[in-house]
């Protein structure tokens, strides 16, 4: 019995069987929801997407404290994205959640097809710590489209975000409160994200007094930017907000970052640590929870008072306190103000994620493009091709010019080429025809009556009416009029009739074969000097375009001041295009000439074989009078007898 005991018995054998078929079912579904996501398609219109990810493990961020939402920058370029794929203007890109359900509010800031080079800024909900947050970026639709929404990109909570991507124009609010600046900052190109502006200590930034940036007294406020110190300065302000005698600033002190509060019971300032590098982006976050302000530097905590932002309405100035005195020399970019304390995880997603480093690199990555059940995915040819119309964007007058001069080149040779085409395979045609009918014809000339137009035509009534119009067009059978013309009139002038043909009329009928091949020769390379014109002419009318393109780009940079990738390449592709539309005419056009010369040259060939061949007939069946023998005569002897007749000749 005891042995048996050992065993389950059948009760619980039934309800340990019923728990496995429970597990396994669970891992079933599991699997097939796994499967099914992973090759659900959002929007069939799309015909291409990547998957992204937001990594904040030990690997990437490493971020352990608590972030949320989030809205992250999405650095595209050619290594991570096929601009190819998507519109000009980057209209037909949407993110979706990792369930493909719910559509991503984003705003792109700058979008050059030609450089493939973007920045999009992307909202991302619920990004946890220590963890990975996938979502889609779908991308390839031609049909017609509703305008991206950016509404719901940065929360209630955000007061204003500047990109500056605007340039020498007032700077536009990004977070959807429309606190546009009062005045026009400094633009600076290639700035830490784009474009950004330059601060020269006395040219603030101003942001009009409104209801919604109202402070309240110990009000929870952050601030982010990125700044790069042009110089070491004594108290330069780089953020400032005043009202009578209560103000909050943010500056430099000889490189070190600052927090200054300061009400009627006295200032409060953060203490001093090490100072920042000169010429140097870095991340700078202050952060006032209502009770302890700190400063951040690159996402991680660098001074701290024991104060909060006392209650201010007045107008926010950037780069100065609105009094004569220097303020911040350096640049700026991306400012971020925000009436919540934000947590320490979301300024370290912030700063990782914006540096551009390896490390943001890893924290944000782009998965292997992937073609849809809407299209076929990434082309490489149709990126290739599409680079052509960037390229032609940034051309100038002068470039549009010699690319117009180029296309009419191109259109005059391709025009000759195809009236030549023609000709030669109408004439090649023709001239098979009359070889196949004069191969019995040499055999006997005198079969032909010269003395009738029609006989000649025909060939000796050999060729009908037909064959005679396909016949027609080619040279040779021109040649062999020309010579059948010559015999007609040499007949018709023999006064005692037609005694041959003397050496002196064959070398007058040859001189007029020959002229009609030169006139056939000429007729065949008419119009090929268009052709040459192109080959020669079409890579220096590109040269010169190149030449001026490159010329007047680096006088503007020479003008402007800004030397670096982005202010030259545009220009010089743009100019290098004129060179590539002269080649272009050049190429083809050489290759056409070399063909349509070497048919010609056969053509030129078979008429001079023509012409001594029926020359040579000619004289065979016509010979000179000379060569015709005179009749025996009987002479008479003296002695009345008959003597042998002797052949007499003339």
């Amino acid at each position: 019995m005891r042995l048996h005991s050992d065993f389950p018995q059948p009760h619980i054998m039934t309800s340990y069987s019923l728990l496995s078929l429970r597990r396994a079912l669970v891992v079933g579904l599991i699997l097939l929801a796994t499967v099914s996501s992973s090759h659900a398609w959002w929007d069939k219109e799309w015909t291409g997407r990547q998957a992204l990810t937001v990594d904040t493990g030990s690997e990437a961020g490493a971020i352990t404290e608590p972030i949320g939402d989030s809205v992250v920058l999405l650095r595209l370029h050619q290594g991570n994205f096929p601009f190819g794929s998507v519109r000009e203007d980057g209209s037909d890109l949407r993110f979706v959640t990792e369930d493909d359900k719910t559509i991503l509010p984003h705003q792109i800031e700058k979008w050059d097809s030609l450089m493939m080079e973007a920045f999009v800024w992307v909202k991302v909900p619920a990004v946890a710590p220590g963890a990975q947050t996938r979502f889609w970026m779908y991308y390839g639709n031609a049909g017609e489209l509703e305008p991206v929404k950016t509404e719901g990109l940065y929360d209630e909570a955000t007061s204003v975000v500047y990109h500056f991507g605007e340039g020498a124009v007032p700077a536009v609010d990004s977070s959807g409160k429309e606190h546009k600046s009062e005045n026009a900052p400094t633009p600076s190109e290639g700035s830490m994200i784009g474009r950004g502006i330059r601060l020269l200590g006395n040219n603030p930034l101003t942001i009009p007094a409104a209801d919604s940036l109202n402070w309240t007294d110990s009000s929870t406020v952050s601030l982010s930017a990125w700044i790069k110190p042009g110089s070491l300065q004594p108290n330069a302000t780089l953020f400032s907000r005043q009202d009578g005698s209560q103000s909050f600033r943010i500056g430099l002190d000889q490189g070190i970052p600052y927090a200054e509060t300061r009400t009627p019971s006295g200032t409060t300032r953060t203490q001093a640590s090490e100072p920042l590098a000169l010429n140097v982006w870095k991340h700078l976050a202050v952060v006032a929870d209502g009770s302890i302000t700190t400063i951040y530097v690159d996402g991680k905590s660098y001074a701290s008072m024991s104060a909060s932002v006392p209650a201010l309405t007045g107008p926010m100035i950037i780069g100065g306190d609105g009094t004569e005195a220097l303020g911040f020399v350096g640049e700026l970019d991306e400012l971020q103000i925000s009436t919540v304390a934000r947590p320490v995880g979301f300024i370290q997603l912030g700063a990782i994620n914006q540096g551009g480093t390896d490390q943001a690199a890893k924290l944000l990555t782009a998965g292997e493009p992937e073609g849809g059940e809407g299209g076929q995915g990434h082309n490489e040819a149709f990126e290739h091709i599409m680079l052509f119309g960037d390229i032609a964007k940034n051309m100038m007058f002068d470039g549009w010019v010699v690319v117009f001069v180029c296309i009419i080149m191109a259109l005059v040779g391709w025009w000759v080429a195809i009236k030549k085409f023609v000709y030669l395979n109408r004439i090649q045609k023709g001239t098979e025809l009359f070889e196949r009918e004069w191969r019995t014809l040499a055999t006997d000339l005198t079969a032909i009556d010269h003395t009738d137009a029609e006989n000649v035509k025909s060939l000796g009534g050999k060729a009908d009416s037909k064959t005679q119009k396909l016949m027609h067009t080619s040279p040779v059978y021109s040649i062999y009029h020309i010579g059948s013309e010559e015999i007609r009139h040499r007949l018709e002038r023999s006064p005692g009739g037609f005694q041959g043909l003397s050496a002196r009329s064959i070398q007058a009928i040859r001189a007029s074969l020959d002229a009609g091949m030169a006139r056939e020769s000429h007729r065949m390379n008419g119009g090929l000097i268009f052709l040459t014109i192109s080959i020669a002419g079409g890579p220096y009318v590109g040269l010169l375009g190149t030449v001026m393109g490159v010329m007047i780009t680096f006088a503007v940079i020479a003008k402007s001041g800004e030397v670096e990738v982005n202010s030259i390449a545009p220009g010089i592709a743009s100019a290098l295009l004129a060179t590539v539309a002269g080649l272009v005419v050049a190429i083809p056009a050489l290759f056409i000439y070399s063909y349509l010369s070497s048919r010609i040259r056969d053509f030129i060939s078979t008429m001079q074989i023509f012409i001594d061949e029926f020359v040579t007939k000619m004289a065979e069946f016509y010979p000179t009078p000379s060569d015709v023998p005179v009749p025996l005569q009987k002479v008479p002897l003296p002695s009345g007898s008959e003597a042998p007749a002797k052949e007499a000749t003339k």
